[in-house]
C-alpha cells in the first residue's frame, strides 16, 4: 500500500490513488481510522465514531468499484452531529437529544451517501451550534490539533478539527454566522458557507432558519469546490432550496487578472490582531502580485451586524426549540408532578448554559411590545447590510476581509464572557445575514497559529469565489500540517475506542 500523510492528503489526490489502483478505498478508510485511533484521545473531534461501518462499507464499495463509480466514492468524510442520519445518533451535542435516533438523512448528507463516500462518524460542535469555539458541547471540548490548549472555533470546530487532525479528509459543517469559515480559519483549513438557499437545509435541526447554511470544510479550495458540487441543488423538501444558476465547476485559475477586490475599512477596524493584519495585507500584495486589483469601498452598517445578528438567531432559536419538551422525542426529565413541570424540568435539564441563554433573549425579543422594537428593528438592519453589500458589488467583483480577528484562542478564556465570545464572528456574521457565498482559506500563521483570510461574493457567485480562492491559494502555499503542539489533561476522558459508540452526555456542561 502506498504510504500516505493523512494531515497532507486532499481529497483529489485520495482519488487519483484510488482510481490509479494504487490504494483501495478500504486501505484508505484505514489510514484515517487508524489517525482517529492515534489522535483522537487528545483532539476530541468525534461525538461518534463509526469504525466498524466505515470498513465494512469501504470493502463493499471496493468490492462493487464498477457500479460505485464517481468522483466521491471510495473518499471518508465525517458529518457534524446537527445533520441528521438516519440509524446514527444525532445528538446536536446536547443532552436534549443525546439517545435520538433519526428515522431520515439530511439531503445533504444523502446526496454524499450516493456518490459512495464513507462515513468516518459525527464530529463535535457547540450545542444546537450555538457558539464560536465548540466548548458549548455537553460532551467534550474540542482542541484545537496546532495547539491543543486552545479552542478549534465553532460551531463546527469538530468538523473543523477532524479535517486539521487528518482524521477525515474532509467534513460537512454548518454555518449561520461563520461557524464553517471561522473554525476553517483557526484550524488552518478551508471552509465555505454557500449562497443561502444554494444547499437544502432538509435534515439540518435547525438553529436560525433565515441563517443556517450546510458548507463544506476541506483541505483544499478544489476540493472544497468537488464536495459543494454534490450538495447544492433544488431540494423538494426545502421550499428556499434553489438551483444555482451555473453548475459549480472545478477551479483552475492561476491568475487574478482584472478582478477586483474590495477591502471594506469597516472590518479593517474590528480589534484585528497585529499578526492577523499583517497575514492580510500580505494577501492583498498577492492579490495584486497575480493580477487582481484591491480597492477600498465602504459596508457602512457593518457596526450593526453583529447586534442584529444576536436579536434575530436567538429569536428564531427560540421558536425552532420550542419543539423539545420532552413529549414527542428527546430528553424527558424523571416523574414529573405535571405537564408543567414536564416542560420546565425538561428543558432545563436537557439543554445548556449557551443554549437558554439564547432562548431566553430570543424569547424576549419576540414578546409582545418588544417585537417591533428589537426584531423588527433588527430586520430592518439585516436589509441596511444587505444593500450595504449591494453597493459595493456595483463596484467590486468580490470583497476581502480577515476571517477571523484574533487566531485560536486559549480554551476556557471566553466562555464567562459572552460578548467576547460573540466577537469571533464578527467578520464572518455580515455575509449570513445577507445571504451571500463566501469562503475562508490559510493565509499564513501569527504566532504559530493559522490566519484565515475571507472572500465574499454576491449571490450565486459561487465559481467566482472559488476561482479567485483557489488561486490565491496557490500563491500563498500553506502547509496545511499542524505541529500537535501542547497538551491536554486526560483526567476523566472515556476511553470510546476504534468501534461504533453511542456516546453519554457528561453530567454538567462547560
Amino acid at each position: 500500500m502506498t504510504t500516505l500523510d493523512p494531515l497532507r492528503l486532499t481529497a483529489r489526490d485520495a482519488k487519483r490513488l484510488l482510481v490509479d489502483g494504487e490504494i483501495s478505498a478500504a486501505e484508505l478508510t484505514k489510514v484515517f481510522l487508524d489517525q482517529i485511533a492515534a489522535v483522537e484521545d487528545k483532539v476530541k473531534a468525534f461525538i461518534l465514531v463509526t469504525a466498524d461501518n466505515a470498513a465494512k462499507y469501504s470493502t463493499k464499495v471496493d468490492r462493487e468499484m464498477q457500479a460505485m463509480r464517481g468522483p466521491l466514492a471510495g473518499l471518508p468524510i465525517a458529518v457534524k452531529d446537527n445533520l441528521v442520519t438516519e440509524g446514527v445518533t444525532t445528538t446536536c451535542a446536547s443532552r436534549m437529544l443525546h439517545n435520538y435516533q433519526p428515522v431520515y438523512t439530511a439531503t445533504a448528507v444523502r446526496q454524499v451517501w450516493d456518490g459512495h463516500v464513507v462515513m468516518l462518524g459525527k464530529t463535535n460542535l457547540d450545542e444546537f451550534a450555538m457558539g464560536s469555539s465548540t466548548e458549548y458541547s455537553a460532551y467534550q471540548v474540542t482542541a484545537n490539533p496546532w495547539d491543543l490548549d486552545t479552542v478549534p472555533g465553532g460551531s463546527s470546530g469538530g468538523s473543523a478539527a477532524a479535517v486539521a487532525a487528518g482524521e477525515a479528509l474532509w467534513a460537512l459543517g454548518s454555518d449561520t454566522g461563520g461557524s464553517v469559515r471561522q473554525p476553517a480559519s483557526l484550524c488552518g483549513v478551508v471552509g465555505m458557507k454557500p449562497t443561502y438557499g444554494a444547499v437544502s437545509r432538509y435534515g439540518l435541526v435547525a438553529f436560525a432558519s433565515s441563517l443556517d447554511q450546510i458548507g463544506p470544510l476541506t483541505r483544499s479550495v478544489y476540493d472544497c469546490a468537488l464536495l459543494l458540487q454534490h450538495i447544492t441543488g433544488r431540494d423538494p423538501r426545502d421550499a428556499t432550496s434553489v438551483e444555482l444558476p451555473e453548475p459549480v465547476v472545478l477551479p483552475s485559475a492561476e491568475r487574478l487578472d482584472g478582478l477586483r477586490i474590495g477591502v471594506p475599512s469597516e472590518y479593517l477596524d474590528v480589534g484585528l490582531e497585529d499578526g492577523v493584519r499583517a497575514r492580510f495585507d500580505e494577501t492583498l500584495a498577492r492579490i495584486e502580485e497575480l493580477g487582481g486589483r484591491c480597492v477600498e469601498v465602504s459596508l457602512p452598517h457593518t457596526e450593526y451586524a453583529l447586534p442584529a445578528f444576536y436579536v434575530i438567531a436567538p429569536a428564531e432559536a427560540s421558536a425552532n426549540l420550542a419543539r423539545f419538551d420532552g413529549v414527542r422525542y428527546g430528553y424527558r426529565c424523571s416523574d414529573p408532578v405535571d405537564l408543567t413541570d414536564l416542560y420546565e424540568r425538561t428543558r432545563s435539564e436537557g439543554f445548556g448554559p449557551e443554549v437558554k441563554r439564547r432562548i431566553m433573549i430570543g424569547t424576549y425579543a419576540l414578546s409582545a411590545g418588544y417585537y417591533d422594537a428589537y426584531y423588527g428593528r433588527a430586520q430592518r438592519v439585516r436589509s441596511l447590510v444587505c444593500r450595504d453589500f449591494d453597493h459595493a458589488f456595483s463596484q467590486v467583483d468580490l470583497i476581502a476581509s480577515p476571517t477571523s480577528p484574533t487566531v485560536a484562542f486559549t480554551a476556557g478564556s471566553r466562555t464567562s464572557d459572552p460578548l467576547a465570545m460573540y466577537m469571533s464572528d464578527v467578520c464572518t456574521i455580515p455575509a449570513n445575514l445577507a445571504g451571500l457565498p463566501a469562503i475562508s482559506i490559510p493565509c499564513g500563521l501569527s504566532g504559530g497559529l493559522p490566519v484565515g483570510f475571507q472572500l465574499i461574493g454576491p449571490a450565486f457567485s459561487e465559481n467566482r469565489v472559488l476561482a479567485a480562492a483557489h488561486a490565491l491559494e496557490g500563491a500563498i502555499g500553506f502547509d496545511t500540517a499542524p505541529p500537535f503542539r501542547g497538551s491536554r489533561s486526560s483526567s476523566g476522558e472515556r476511553d470510546r475506542g476504534s468501534a461504533d459508540t453511542t456516546p453519554r452526555p457528561e453530567d454538567t456542561h462547560p
